[in-house]
């Protein structure tokens, strides 16, 4: 059971990706929902947000 593996791992986020990244967060998907939906990582995911300055909702 080792490390998932992402399709886009090390790839570089393209401006799709980023729109689709922005639309989910602005309608409140947390972050786990957002990484898979975008099938990258969570910390892909959430470092590419915080360049972006793209707020991720916090899931309980």
């Amino acid at each position: 059971m080792g490390k998932e593996n992402f399709e886009r791992h090390k790839q570089p986020w393209n401006a799709e990706e980023a729109g689709r990244l922005q639309l989910l967060a602005s309608k409140g998907q947390g972050l786990k929902q957002i990484a898979k939906a975008l099938n990258r990582s969570e910390d892909s995911t959430k470092s590419f947000a915080r360049q972006q300055k793209i707020k991720i909702a916090k899931k309980r």
